[in-house]
């Protein structure tokens, strides 16, 4: 593991005030990608530390993953103290990021207005639940609720019959990526021209933009010619299909890879078959092509499939739970769960940057601190002797790793 940060945001400084998932999602990346993240938390800690698995109190599985190559600095904004260090931080840095509702952080004093006064080119971040133009503005946004609310649970429903989040946190994650791309593209507006300025990724649209992409359909036309929704991801023969012994998935997707298909099937005649031969057709009689799929496949083995139509180069997969992705053999070459020794947490085994870069790899460089660890360094960092530090300590502005 390097000491230093190599990737392409070397010598950036994010000032990380984000807590749960879609933030601190963001902040990995960049992370990852190079930038020295000082991650401000208050006295009790981001209440990620405490969600999911954990072997040590405020060092959850959760936290390990989103909070690597971060600086942990607790700073408890609520006493006027804690405003000049938390200044101090901000004109050292170039990116201030946060999801706090646009109310309560003007309340904090971490509205625009007030961190670009401190830092004119500041990059700053704020994603929050919903645009600041509508009646939304101020409602508080979860996953789940998004999820909802954006019609992901809904089309869930209309394949299973039953409403149903997704059993992973799209929302805050999708939301996440579109925060740190955004923060990427003003970076290098910054750069070309030295000018900062506001960015607000509100989660509900930016999710309702990723759900409805292919699902404007008909709506996309004004008047509609039809609605919402795309017929193939909502057949419910959609999925992985089931073989004699299992399940394996399979897309035929052009002309070409339904032939094979059918071939393989010993039904060659299907290919020419009218509701089949082209793709309009099958777009439109996709419940009966998916319904006699999932007739031919119950037919053989999943280790026959996977080698017959591996060989007949249509495009198929094993469905692999998360316990199987340990044993793939393809994760396994790329090595895609590095083990690494955490100096509290003992041997951990962790995700691999997914992207490589020729010139400026990112990766793993600091490990998740406790809570605190990085408080005085940070402080000392921007000038505070450790006197000054004491005191903010003594006053409970700021506060130091316990254990």
């Amino acid at each position: 593991m390097p000491d230093t940060p190599i990737g392409p945001l070397q010598g950036i400084r994010v000032i990380d005030l984000t807590t749960v998932m879609l933030g601190p999602f963001c902040t990995q990346i960049l992370g990852e990608m190079g930038a020295d993240v000082i991650k401000i938390e208050p006295p009790g800690g981001d209440i990620g530390r405490w969600t999911g698995t954990y072997k040590t109190k405020g060092m959850s599985s959760a936290y390990l993953m989103k909070g690597r190559n971060k600086r942990s600095v607790v700073l408890d904004l609520k006493k006027q103290d804690a405003r000049e260090p938390l200044k101090r931080l901000v004109q050292s840095a170039d990116v201030f990021v946060h999801n706090i509702r646009p109310q309560a952080a003007a309340r904090l004093g971490i509205d625009y207005q007030s961190i670009s006064a401190w830092k004119p080119d500041i990059v700053y971040a704020a994603a929050t639940g919903y645009g600041e133009d509508g009646p939304f503005v101020d409602k508080p946004a979860y996953d789940d609720l998004i999820q909802g609310a954006s019609g992901l649970a809904s089309l869930f429903g209309s394949v299973t019959g039953t409403p149903r989040y997704g059993p992973t946190v799209l929302a805050d994650k999708t939301t996440g990526l579109f925060l740190t791309y955004s923060i990427s593209m003003a970076l290098f507006h910054r750069e070309r021209t030295g000018e900062g300025q506001k960015i607000h990724v509100p989660m509900y649209e930016a999710f309702v933009g990723f759900v409805m992409n292919e699902h404007m359909q008909g709506r996309m036309y004004d008047p509609p010619v039809g609605e919402a929704g795309y017929r193939r991801m909502l057949t419910p023969h959609r999925r992985p299909f089931p073989t004699s012994d299992g399940y394996v998935c399979v897309l035929p997707y052009n002309d070409k890879h339904w032939g094979r298909f059918f071939t393989v099937a010993g039904k060659p005649e299907l290919a020419k078959d009218p509701r089949f031969a082209d793709q309009p057709s099958r777009s439109k009689n996709i419940d009966a092509l998916y319904e006699i799929v999932t007739e031919i496949m119950a037919q053989r083995t999943s280790a026959d499939w996977l080698k017959a139509l591996e060989e007949a180069d249509v495009p198929v997969m094993p469905m692999n739970s998360p316990e199987d992705l340990f044993d793939c053999p393809h994760l396994e070459a790329v090595g895609m769960f590095p083990e690494v020794d955490h100096p509290t947490e003992g041997k951990l085994r962790h995700i691999k940057v997914p992207v490589s870069f020729s010139k400026t790899p990112g990766g793993y460089y600091r490990h998740p601190e406790n809570l605190g660890e990085s408080t005085r360094e940070a402080l000392s960092g921007v000038g505070f002797s450790d006197d000054e530090i004491d005191a903010l300590i003594a006053s409970g502005a700021a506060v130091l790793r316990t254990d």
